[in-house]
């Protein structure tokens, strides 16, 4: 191994290195530096009913006395309250539910425990800390995808402490629930970690199959208490509370110590831009959820995100500094990695094997083998997707940067959060990507310091959840009058009834049955189907997965496909058999997948009669069909050619929140008729832009569409929808808080300083328009238009 020393270099000297380096001499990419000011803890005592073993094992750990949060948590969880710790990363949350469990299991020998975590690289990192402290009898196991079938049957006779994930309870535990029997009848407790992660369509989901298990735990005479960790959030209480379907009592007083941090905003600096031939308007079009790649290849305004990520790991890792890059999309963790490790090795010959990217869709054993080597400290870098996010203990890292904002202040400060774990001082470091919602944060630190984070969004009422989560737990035992005010009262009778027309259920005297033979197939994630293997077609070997949402973007017949590294060439993709077969090439080219999307109005939820303008709420039907894909010239983004797909058409009924504006006011605002295209076009781009300001969503979480004249409006018209079906509750979000996300959306196009649209403000790594027509000026009047007709927030 390189001998590459630990830097000396404290936060504010590293940053000074990394400013230096930047290409931009004339403008500092460095935006605003927040100073995080270091925090000491306050300590309580040990609880009293706290078992001796446990607590000792504790001590010995160094944990020499619990801090106040800690301890009150857990006395509330000891006493049978549904409890929720929302604190800051790194505030020790692991021990205010294992301190409860644990004296559980030492004080009742037949007792159980059951721990749920979103990824399975957290549940792995709880396995190490229970087994660190070396408890007789406890026996933890890990149950996900990964675990071998006799060590399941082990898992189920023996251990008392079962480590599993949402996926693997909805799927393999509830189903299989006489087995499982004695498990469930012994279940003390429940912990439920990173709740905050359980959102949308997913935490929808996961709020019923929690029902379930409650369900099906009293079906055995248990009663568990729920103990849920959080990041910090808004209404902690009322989230979970919505979560697990009964009310939770929050600890949010963070009484942990906190290490100095040093927090800058960087935006790359501008690039002159190369001209390119506009390529042709196909109403309705969008793009490729991983088209943020081409940001790098449409004609430059800013120097790419990627590439500022990984010229800045570069330089972090040859100063020696223990570096974690977030990046948005698998692709993107693919190529900060790549370019950093061959820059690397420029300097330092072999320098770049310190440095290793990190993803889901990866195969366990190369997860394992890159968690172990980063905690080793064999790797000093790492560029990671959200995997890491939660909750992982990644002692000894110096930095954080974060590519591109990840969406919500609570995973900004989860991820910044993994540096300085030993409470020392730290660096984050959050570098703009050029879009709206990156520009307008960074020149507007107020919005992001200081502010609380948000609130959780999810719907158990949504009939495209809610109904198949009817039928999974009808499939496990009948339900009853009693199990509906469960699983939502009034919604769940609604629900039921139709589901009793279509034939899925039955009912009889004793409840409603289930009428399959095999269990409901049911996707928590709302991916729309099994995951697609990808395989390399000349030796048969698996290289990972990719979620079905998205294989027809990623791994269509032609499509570039990055693995480790690697780059494969996609030579075809079965869709039945879930499959895409490829090869290793080294192409000069990328690829970028083109889609077709129309909108219809089913119904009319709410709506605001103002004049002019109209703004709704809404079910909507949207069809969708990848219909062509682009090669693209690396580095000048040329494009070389496009190429027909022949994929099938997509379908989804969603909630949708659209406004109308009468030709007439757009005229009087100074909007042409010919104009009128590009200024909802630009609007709209820059609306699902700066929507996660606002709602705890992606902007790869919704869509939309702007039309001069929709046939179902007969106006002027711009739709944001949720990309899940019967939606995720982003657009009743956007409905209710019109007002500030358009104010929000005009203020980031008015003050950016180019002259007719960039990637800053209305131009979208979606659109499969190439960005084509986009009118900026128009896009303001427009909105204007919209805010002085609106009543204020």
């Amino acid at each position: 191994m390189l001998d590459v020393t630990a830097t000396a270099f404290g936060p504010a000297e590293l940053l000074h290195r990394l400013r230096a380096r930047s290409s931009s001499a004339a403008q500092s990419p460095i935006t605003h530096v927040e100073q995080v000011t270091a925090r000491a803890g306050r300590v309580a005592e040990w609880p009293a009913w706290a078992d001796p073993a446990t607590r000792d094992a504790f001590v010995g750990q160094g944990v020499t006395a619990p801090w106040a949060h800690q301890a009150a948590a857990a006395t509330l969880a000891w006493q049978g309250d549904h409890v929720v710790l929302a604190t800051g990363t790194a505030s020790g949350k692991s021990l205010a539910y294992q301190l409860p469990a644990l004296t559980r299991l030492a004080t009742d020998p037949r007792a159980t425990v059951l721990y749920l975590a979103p990824t399975k690289a957290l549940a792995a990192d709880q396995l190490r800390s229970l087994t660190r402290l070396g408890l007789d009898g406890v026996r933890p196991a890990t149950l996900d995808g990964d675990t071998q079938r006799e060590e399941r049957e082990w898992i189920r006779q023996h251990s008392r402490f079962v480590l599993t994930n949402p996926d693997m309870l909805h799927h393999a535990l509830l189903p299989a629930h006489n087995r499982w029997a004695i498990f469930f009848r012994r279940l003390s407790y429940v912990v439920i970690d990173e709740c905050h992660a359980y959102r949308g369509v997913f935490g929808s989901h996961v709020s019923h199959v929690l029902r379930r298990l409650r369900r099906v735990a009293a079906r055995y005479g248990s009663d568990p208490t729920f103990v849920l960790a959080s990041a910090t959030s808004g209404d902690p209480a009322g989230s979970a509370s919505r979560l697990i379907g009964a009310p939770v009592t929050a600890v949010t007083d963070d009484a942990s110590p906190r290490g100095a941090m040093t927090f800058a905003l960087w935006e790359p600096p501008l690039l002159p831009p190369e001209p390119a031939e506009p390529p042709t308007f196909v109403p309705g079009a969008r793009a490729s959820p991983e088209a943020e790649l081409d940001l790098e290849n449409m004609p430059p305004v800013r120097r790419s995100a990627l590439r500022e990520t990984a010229d800045l790991l570069t330089d972090a890792v040859v100063a020696g500094t223990r570096t974690l890059a977030f990046v948005r999309s698998r692709r993107g963790a693919e190529v900060v990695a790549t370019v950093a490790r061959r820059s690397l090795d420029e300097v330092v010959p072999g320098l770049g094997a310190r440095v290793a990217a990190y993803r889901g869709g990866y195969l366990r054993e190369d997860r394992r083998a890159i968690e172990r080597a980063l905690l080793s400290g064999e790797l000093l870098g790492l560029a990671s997707t959200n995997a890491l996010e939660l909750g992982v203990d990644l002692a000894g890292l110096d930095a954080v940067l974060i590519c591109g904002w990840p969406g919500t202040r609570a995973s900004l400060w989860q991820q910044a959060g993994r540096a300085g774990r030993a409470g020392g001082e730290a660096l984050a470091v959050l570098i703009a990507r050029d879009d709206p919602l990156d520009t307008y944060l960074v020149h507007h630190p107020e919005a992001l310091f200081g502010r609380p984070v948000e609130a959780t969004v999810l719907d158990p009422a949504n009939p495209y959840v809610l109904g198949p989560q009817l039928c999974c737990a009808a499939s496990e035992a009948p339900l009853t009058e009693t199990d509906l005010e469960l699983f939502g009262g009034a919604a769940a009778r609604a629900t039921i009834g139709a589901l009793v027309e279509q034939g899925a259920l039955r009912k009889r005297p004793s409840g409603w049955y289930w009428t399959e033979r095999g269990r409901p197939d049911v996707d928590l994630r709302g991916t729309g189907g099994a995951p697609v293997q990808v395989v390399e077609a000349s030796t048969g070997r698996l290289l990972g997965t990719v979620d079905h949402g998205s294989s027809h973007v990623m791994l269509h017949e032609g499509a570039v496909y990055l693995h480790q590294g690697v780059t494969y060439l996609v030579d075809e993709l079965d869709l039945e058999d879930a499959i895409a077969l490829v090869h290793q090439e080294e192409p000069d080219w990328t690829t970028h997948a083109r889609d077709v999307t129309e909108v219809a109005v089913v119904h009319v939820r709410s709506y605001v009669d103002a004049g002019p303008v109209g703004l709704f709420l809404g079910d909507v039907d949207v069809t969708s069909q990848v219909v062509s894909y682009q090669r693209r010239r690396l580095g000048s983004g040329e494009v070389i050619d496009t190429r027909p797909l022949d994929l099938p058409v997509r379908e989804l009924r969603t909630v949708a929140v659209w406004f109308t504006v009468s030709p007439q006011a757009l005229a009087a605002a100074g909007v042409e008729w010919a104009d009128v295209p590009g200024a909802l076009h630009a609007a709209e781009h820059a609306g699902i832009g700066l929507l996660p300001l606002i709602a705890t969503c992606d902007r790869w979480d919704i869509g939309g569409l702007s039309t001069a004249n929709h046939p179902d409006t007969e106006a002027p018209t711009v739709f944001v929808y949720d990309g899940h079906p019967g939606g995720a509750g982003f657009a009743e979000r956007a409905y209710s808080t019109a007002a500030a996300w358009l104010r929000a959306t005009r203020e980031a196009i008015g003050s950016c300083g180019c002259e007719s649209g960039c990637p800053s403000c209305v131009q979208s790594p979606k659109c499969g328009n190439g960005n084509n027509p986009l009118d900026k000026a128009a896009a303001v009047r427009v909105l204007a238009t919209v805010l002085d007709a609106l009543p204020p927030d």
